[in-house]
């Protein structure tokens, strides 16, 4: 059964401009809504309905086929035009869909973590977030991208903020954010500047098909890339340009933090795919050798860095959070791989990571709306007081350190089968190296929700008091997607294997295909 004839006619014609001009719209709205009940269940039907449009387009350009929508009937280069391919619309689909999951959980979460009178206006501000990771994606206009980044940055520095009524340091957090954030973002529309002055055009498509016209270009282009590639790693938080990540995401409100680590590092990680190898050429002497030691270079110090230091964590989010920073590492290992199973295998664990990290956060935000705990000695005896929350969050610790028949596993084998290939075994080792670290750190913290006795308060061992049905919902959802995926990745892989089909053309002409 054909999947499209269950859409009508003007979702395929104009569902690349209804995801971003249905959250954006009714974002603004959601500024003056009285109600915060109103406000929620507006925000739940723009995500289900960003779900089911990105889902349509997903589907569309499974085989290849590419989607190009002209904003305002003017046609590139002069015009706006929003593009989707095999390479965008699977993020498109993952930021909406884990948008829904995390609006499910928000609202008991954001009812315990925000003021009353700031309810509305916090969701208009996601609403606001959602549209500009989804308009970076959807865009093919280079300052477009721009004004989307900023559009969620700035949203999102609102939305950190608001964590302040829970924890003092959230303001902190958000000032430090905006500092990085907006330098990040000045390094990036500079390197567009100097790109303009190359090419003469912002429209992406034309940048590049000018750019392998002048062979690279000359030394401007040159700088502009390098001004784009630090831009984009403040904003994906590769190492070391990181310092930013930790403090937002263990400050913020609890439904802020999952919905960021799933969906804004993964947005920036796409722009890092699409400015490095279809604007640019990574047959370019200079982007080779950019990505192939400063990516992997990166990478590979994010890995066991970052590993390193969330291993002394006393606080579970900042152990998270400098886990992120780790998993950052692993996708930039495989970009920086420069090879179509690398690229593959980093796209790969885009996603998976999205649908591990995601269930993590939901799961200790939950932790803290029944207990108020967030420090590591306080997890004790938390299977038996919240078993259904410790078991989610279990399946996920166990993906994330790559156990077998787990999400986690099948991208980190596909990656250690990708630099293998090209000789690399050293990278192997960082490879495992750094997912034994991870079995530190996650066991720290699964050692005292199994093998401590729950906390004696007024003399009686505390109750079990399980999280509310609409946290329980989200997590187990990503949980057992992690699960299914470890069991059947073949969808997944394939999806992985179409986007880097899209940005090395001649990758499926191997023999044995991009995972051989």
């Amino acid at each position: 059964m054909d999947l499209l004839s269950f859409f009508p006619e003007w979702v395929l014609t104009h569902g690349a401009a209804l995801l971003v001009v249905l959250p954006l719209l009714l974002g603004a709205a959601l500024a003056v809504v009285p109600s915060e009940n109103a406000a929620w269940a507006i925000s739940l039907i723009v995500a289900i309905l960003c779900s089911l449009i990105a889902f349509a387009l997903c589907v569309q350009t499974f085989g290849g086929e590419s989607l190009t929508y002209a904003m305002g009937g003017w046609d590139p280069p002069h015009g706006i035009a929003y593009v989707i391919d095999s390479l965008s619309a699977p993020v498109l689909f993952l930021i909406s869909l884990m948008a829904v999951l995390c609006l499910l959980y928000a609202l008991p979460s954001v009812r315990a973590e925000v003021e009353p009178k700031k309810r509305a206006p916090f969701y208009a501000a996601f609403l606001t977030c959602l549209a500009g990771l989804l308009g970076m994606v959807t865009t093919g206009d280079a300052f477009n991208v721009f004004v989307f980044l900023e559009v969620s940055s700035i949203s999102t520095y609102v939305l950190v903020g608001m964590g302040a009524s829970r924890d003092r340091r959230a303001l902190n957090a958000s000032f430090n954010y905006l500092i990085l954030g907006s330098i990040g973002a000045t390094f990036f529309v500079v390197g567009l500047g100097f790109l303009y002055m190359e090419t003469g055009t912002l429209n992406m498509a034309d940048m590049a098909r000018i750019l392998r016209d002048l062979d690279g270009g000359s030394r401007v282009a040159q700088v502009a890339f390098a001004f784009i590639i630090i831009g984009l790693g403040l904003k994906l938080a590769m190492f070391p340009l990181h310092v930013w990540l930790p403090g937002a995401y263990a400050h913020s409100p609890s439904f802020v933090t999952a919905f960021l680590a799933s969906t804004a590092t993964k947005a920036a990680l796409y722009l890092l795919l699409r400015f490095t190898f279809t604007v640019y050429d990574f047959e370019f002497n200079y982007v080779n050798s950019s990505v192939m030691f400063l990516l992997v270079g990166f990478g590979i110090a994010g890995m066991v860095f970052a590993s390193l230091q969330a291993i002394f964590q006393t606080d579970a989010r900042r152990t998270l959070a400098f886990s992120s920073v780790a998993q950052v590492g692993y996708m930039l290992l495989g970009i920086g791989l420069g090879t179509a199973a690398g690229a593959a295998a980093g796209y790969l664990h885009l996603i998976n990571h999205a649908v591990i990290k995601g269930a993590l956060f939901i799961c200790l935000g939950a932790m803290w709306y029944r207990f108020g705990i967030t420090r590591i000695a306080d997890f004790r005896g938390l299977s038996k007081t919240m078993p259904w929350t410790m078991g989610a969050f279990t399946i996920s610790a166990l993906s994330l350190i790559g156990v077998p028949f787990t999400a986690g596993f099948v991208s980190k084998y596909k990656l250690a089968a990708a630099v293998a290939g090209e000789g690399w075994w050293w990278a192997v080792g960082v490879i495992v190296v750094s997912s034994i670290l991870a079995i530190i750190y996650m066991g720290n913290i699964l050692k005292e929700a199994y093998f401590r006795e729950p906390p004696i308060v007024n003399g009686e061992v505390v109750a079990r008091n399980e999280a509310p049905l609409m946290m329980l919902i989200p997590m187990w959802a990503l949980a057992l997607a992690s699960i299914s995926i470890g069991l059947n990745s073949d969808v997944i892989v394939a999806t992985a294997n179409n986007a880097a089909e899209l940005l090395f053309p001649l990758a499926d002409a191997l023999p044995g295909g991009i995972f051989q």
